[in-house]
């Protein structure tokens, strides 16, 4: 997320809203998720792993127009 200009404030609002695109709850060995943000007009997606206890970020990148429609919700 550094890497991409994404602050920890946006991150935790994308997890705190909990704006879901995709949700893999038979992933194993722990169901994730894939979350949407926006920091200003910018989309980004943030994917977790989440069990009882806890919540792990695992990436958080920019969606590509080459894999995402133009809303940033929906696959090419």
């Amino acid at each position: 997320m550094f890497e991409r200009g994404v602050s920890v404030g946006k991150v935790r609002e994308a997890l705190k809203a909990e704006d879901v695109i995709e949700d893999y709850t038979s992933e194993m060995p722990e169901p994730s998720r894939l979350l949407f943000g926006t920091q200003g007009r910018r989309p980004f997606h943030v994917v977790t792993s989440e069990n009882e206890k806890h919540t792990t970020i695992i990436t958080v990148y920019l969606p590509s127009p080459d894999k995402w429609k133009k809303d940033s919700r929906s696959r090419r």
